[in-house]
């Protein structure tokens, strides 16, 4: 195993900025899926969607727990979007940041693999994970539930106090903090919550001298 700590990314507006066009073409997908499939119109469609996402976390739980949604099949028909890199916005240092970023390094997020593979691959940062954990492996347990951190480390095989969870949403840092890791919020928010350590403005910020500014890391 590589020395240093674990870096846990958060990929949709974190690594790249997915409401740039990402996020609006899935969540048209997802509208589009729950008026096929629960006989709603477009309004009604939209509403549910926003509703489940702001109670869950994301729209696929609420359609599993309220409606027998098949999770995978609902994941595979609202992320259809053909060539993804046009649709990619993102601060090209990130490339090589990661790849100077010390230890191990892995994509821990709510959207499916393929979409996950994807995205990494169109951004040319193939090379720079060790690993993807993606809501398949959370046994579609979505951030911020605890359930989806607890099940991330025992496939890690890793200790909370080595992992570093790097994240755009305040709400999916919290688990992580409760379980001792360290926290850095991608925000340009100025109020920083308290169980955030680092804010930065962009991922791009991170570097060798983060690690050291978080405090020591537990070892394995």
């Amino acid at each position: 195993m590589k020395p240093g700590p674990v870096w846990l990314f958060d990929l949709d507006n974190t690594l790249h900025n997915a409401s740039h066009a990402i996020f609006p073409s899935i969540n048209r997908q997802m509208s589009a899926y729950i008026q096929r499939h629960l006989a709603l119109d477009e309004a009604e469609a939209q509403a549910l969607r926003e509703h489940y996402w702001h109670r869950y976390g994301a729209t696929m739980t609420g359609l599993v727990l309220h409606h027998g949604t098949d999770p995978a099949h609902f994941l595979h028909e609202t992320h259809q979007l053909g060539d993804i890199g046009p649709l990619l916005k993102f601060e090209r240092p990130i490339r090589r940041m990661l790849r100077r970023l010390p230890g191990r390094k892995v994509i821990f997020s709510n959207g499916p693999r393929d979409y996950a593979l994807r995205v990494v691959a169109a951004m040319g940062l193939a090379d720079a994970f060790d690993d993807v954990f993606a809501i398949e492996d959370m046994r579609y347990h979505p951030k911020p539930s605890m359930a989806a951190f607890r099940r991330l480390l025992a496939v890690l095989g890793v200790r909370p106090e080595r992992c570093i969870l790097v994240e755009d949403s305040a709400a999916n840092l919290l688990p992580a903090k409760r379980l001792g890791m360290r926290t850095i919020w991608i925000s340009r928010q100025v109020r920083r919550p308290p169980h955030v350590d680092l804010r930065l403005g962009s991922a791009t910020g991170l570097g060798k001298a983060t690690a050291r500014a978080l405090g020591p890391l537990a070892p394995r």
